[in-house]
């Protein structure tokens, strides 16, 4: 077998890339040139292959293991991997490192040169927190209006509640002037979706990350894949995450949060209630949300939002 180099390894653009893995009780490593996840059971054992090419991020939750073979060829193909716990929930306890970036011979600098221009301005980094906000409600009316199957579970972006709330979120944008104030209109228009989607699905729901209910499961799940993807982003464009310019004053690496915030509304948060509603296994809903990630380019319109920002200034804008 030929030698792969990294470079190989890499000729997909990460934003092109389709899979994420999400993977519990099992080892990951590296054996014949390839990536394999081993799970056990009492009569037999099962080897599992991870396309590596066309792949952005691996999270590891409850029970798993990696060697550092693995490690060294995920790394070369540019892979992050996550560490979470069960259910792909944030590990609050354990470790400092919640990611291991993958080293790189070469990174841009362009992106994280445009982010330090404005990020120790309070005003300009107020101006970017809105751009993400505005982008965030046009993503999430684009994928309700043309998503056919939220559709048909319900979802109305005509509907008046919810075309109400749309246009009051778009003017509180313009309105606020800190970050502080925006962080509470954002909160709000969030509470106002859940109302909506738990009145559509018919489910009694109160946002509980510790809740235990389906719904708040499938949240927590869900929003922790689309961290994945934000903290994917941020790496290939060379961007530290502690540079938010949202969350950053309650949650270290925070501009893992901004980014994500970009997409969890459109997709996440409906998929979360109509999995819930549906009766979903854990692993049907994942299957159901990195569909649909990759369905509306999720990913994509990350990378297209974050460059944007970046450069925001330099274009005079």
């Amino acid at each position: 077998m030929n030698t792969l180099k990294p470079t190989d390894l890499k000729a997909i653009l990460h934003s092109k890339r389709a899979n994420v893995f999400y993977l519990e009780h099992c080892r990951v490593m590296q054996k014949g040139g390839r990536i394999l996840y081993l799970t056990e059971t009492k009569y037999e054992n099962h080897y599992y292959n991870i396309p590596i090419a066309n792949t952005t991020v691996i999270l590891l939750g409850a029970g798993t293991s990696i060697t550092q073979a693995a490690m060294r060829m995920l790394a070369s193909a540019g892979i992050l991997v996550g560490f979470c716990g069960g259910g792909a929930t944030p590990l609050f306890s354990g470790a400092e490192i919640e990611w291991l970036n993958p080293q790189s011979e070469y990174r841009p600098t362009d992106y994280v040169q445009g982010w330090l221009s404005f990020w120790f301005d309070d005003q300009k980094r107020l101006i970017i927190a809105k751009e993400f906000q505005q982008k965030r409600l046009a993503f999430i009316q684009k994928i309700w209006s043309k998503d056919k199957q939220l559709q048909e579970a319900g979802f109305d972006v005509s509907d008046r509640d919810l075309a109400q709330a749309f246009v009051a979120f778009d003017h509180k944008i313009h309105q606020v002037t800190s970050v502080t104030d925006l962080l509470l209109a954002e909160a709000l228009l969030t509470k106002q979706l859940y109302k909506y989607a738990a009145t559509h699905c018919r489910l009694s729901f109160e946002r509980n990350f510790h809740a235990g209910d389906d719904a708040n499961n499938f949240l927590n799940h869900g929003n922790y894949l689309a961290y994945g993807l934000g903290a994917c982003t941020l790496w290939v464009l060379g961007i530290p995450h502690g540079f938010a310019v949202m969350h950053g004053k309650t949650r270290r690496g925070a501009l893992v949060f901004d980014v994500a915030d970009l997409v969890k509304d459109a997709i996440v948060l409906p998929w979360a209630f109509v999995c819930a509603k549906e009766e979903f296994s854990e692993q049907e809903f994942r299957q159901k949300v990195l569909q649909k990630f990759t369905e509306h380019k999720a990913l994509d319109f990350m990378f297209s939002q974050v460059k944007l920002a970046s450069q925001f200034f330099k274009q005079g804008q």
